[in-house]
């Protein structure tokens, strides 16, 4: 049984008394839900209950309170990396002191993070299209299980798994979907370990962020362009109307959601959204096409569009562009125009609407995209049909693009500081990522040709059965695609250096082949 309780409206009035007050808004939180949520999940009773079972946790002998103890950081694929990567830069305060002010060394750099990536089970904002939510509460659950816990696989093949993976003192949830159906569920689990640790979910923090671009008596448009599941959710639309109205802001503040169905897969390389080396339309397409009952590409919008038919990046089953019976897109850019196209029009069919002034990027996959996301909306405000722009008087000539990663890293440098678990001596270089795979020694578990679970067995099982579906092992080049680490090494290279250097130790202490080794 799953019950949710929402703890927004507590926390949005007392934003304003300071960032140092949000160790004690998660205790609040969670000692609220822990009174009205007793009954475990299946999950749940395998770590606190059930020794014999592989996810069980010894919680009597955890020191929460160690602050040489990494972060736990998660996400359903390498988007979330997008969040570590603002951590890992972050430079607001002076090093010496903790005064406000960048010194250029960054806050965060004495402390150590542990990243998984839940890329088996991903995307997840898929499972409530599927009716599956409950299955996904659960995926968030054994991803803080892993945080927490000390077990891992050195490779998909390995006989045995290992238990000298370092405990946590906090956790962010890098990922949107598992913060809008998981978050609750996160704080009460927490709650009922009896650990004092902050959980800290993208969502608020981006809530915030966007706010923070509009004056108290500011009347606008705020764009949230998140996965299916986030937007069906209510997460941001919800959170940003409470903190709206416990801040006193009296504008005409309008929110319009776009789904971005496909962006986050295509970015990830997910073979139903995505397939670089095809020539023609594919029978396992799963994207936005002509004939798709809920994302219809639409014909007489093909001009704005505007979509790049160069190297395959559409497929169409005909020779010219006007001929197509199928059309299916092939490219994240692409992906990206037929979405900020088809939000423009929600703005533009809705009566009364007020300017798009900014748009939270609210999945950690789309600041990948940031720069092609920035031209779409540029062309859109330029578009001109019949010698009048078509968009221009719905839109900011200069949108506030918001990546909520910054006010996250705010959020946990202010826990550390106020619990001073600020790591004294640790070096951000030995931090260590970690991936999911299917676990093919399990029988049940079904992959397709590709070595992934396939759509129907990933979307279609039952939460309650606890089982191994996957195993989490360290990044390598196996289980990542090349695409990917070039992508991470080019926008992210900070991060990257870490991952490098994490790739380099555990090749030496693993034993594993040079094959396992993130290039440079």
């Amino acid at each position: 049984m799953i019950i949710k309780h929402a703890c927004y409206p507590r926390r949005a009035r007392l934003w304003p008394l300071g960032l140092l007050a949000i160790g004690f808004l998660f205790d609040a939180c969670t000692a609220g839900q822990q009174k009205e949520e007793i009954i475990n999940l299946p999950i749940e009773q395998a770590i606190l209950n059930e020794p014999e079972s592989f996810y069980y946790i010894d919680f009597a002998n955890y020191q929460a309170n160690d602050a040489s103890l990494p972060i736990g950081v998660f996400d359903s694929g390498t988007g979330g990396l997008t969040v570590l990567d603002a951590l890992v830069r972050f430079d607001s305060y002076r090093n010496a002191d903790g005064a406000a002010g960048a010194d250029g060394i960054a806050d965060f750099a004495k402390e150590r993070f542990i990243y998984l990536a839940d890329q088996a089970n991903m995307p997840y904002g898929n499972y409530h299209s599927a009716g599956n939510s409950e299955l996904l509460v659960e995926h968030v659950i054994k991803d803080v299980q892993f945080l927490l816990g000390n077990k891992y696989y050195t490779a998909q093949e390995a006989a045995e798994f290992h238990a000298d993976k370092e405990k946590i003192k906090a956790i962010v949830i890098a990922c949107n979907t598992a913060t809008a159906y998981g978050v609750e569920h996160v704080r009460n689990f927490v709650a009922k370990t009896g650990l004092n640790i902050p959980v800290i979910g993208v969502i608020d923090a981006g809530a915030r962020g966007v706010l923070e671009h509009f004056d108290i008596r500011e009347n606008g448009t705020i764009g949230v362009f998140a996965t299916v599941g986030t937007v069906a959710s209510k997460g941001y639309e919800r959170t940003i109307h409470l903190m709206k109205e416990s801040l006193g802001y009296t504008g005409d503040i309008q929110i319009v959601n776009q789904g971005g169905h496909g962006i986050a897969e295509s970015v990830d390389e997910e073979a139903d959204f995505l397939n670089r080396l095809a020539t023609q339309p594919r029978d396992n397409y799963r994207g936005p096409s002509l004939d798709h009952p809920d994302f219809q590409i639409d014909r007489t919008l093909m001009d704005i569009y505007n979509f790049d038919f160069d190297h395959n990046q559409m497929l169409c089953d005909a020779q010219n562009m006007d001929d197509c019976q199928v059309l299916q897109i092939n490219s994240p850019e692409n992906y990206v125009r037929y979405h900020l196209v088809s939000m423009m029009e929600k703005v533009r069919l809705t009566e009364g609407a007020q300017p798009l002034k900014a748009l939270v990027l609210g999945c950690t996959h789309y600041p990948y995209l940031t720069s092609e996301i920035r031209e779409v909306l540029k062309e859109l405000y330029n578009y001109q049909m019949d010698g009048e722009y078509r968009y221009r008087h719905l839109m900011a000539e200069h949108i506030h693009i918001i990546d909520p990663s910054e006010n996250v890293a705010k959020e946990l440098y202010a826990y550390l500081s106020e619990h001073q678990l600020q790591n004294p001596s640790g070096n951000m270089l030995d931090s260590e990522f970690y991936i999911s795979v299917p676990n093919t020694h399990n029988q049940n578990v079904l992959v397709d040709e590709a070595g992934r679970l396939t759509y129907d067995y990933k979307y279609g099982r039952k939460a309650g059965e606890i089982q191994e579906y996957v195993r989490v092992v360290p990044f390598s080049r196996e289980n990542i695609p090349a695409e990917t680490i070039d992508r991470l090494a080019t926008t992210l290279p900070a991060t990257f250096e870490l991952i490098w250097n994490f790739s380099q130790e555990n090749l030496k202490n693993a034993g594993l082949s040079v094959n396992h080794r993130i290039g440079k």
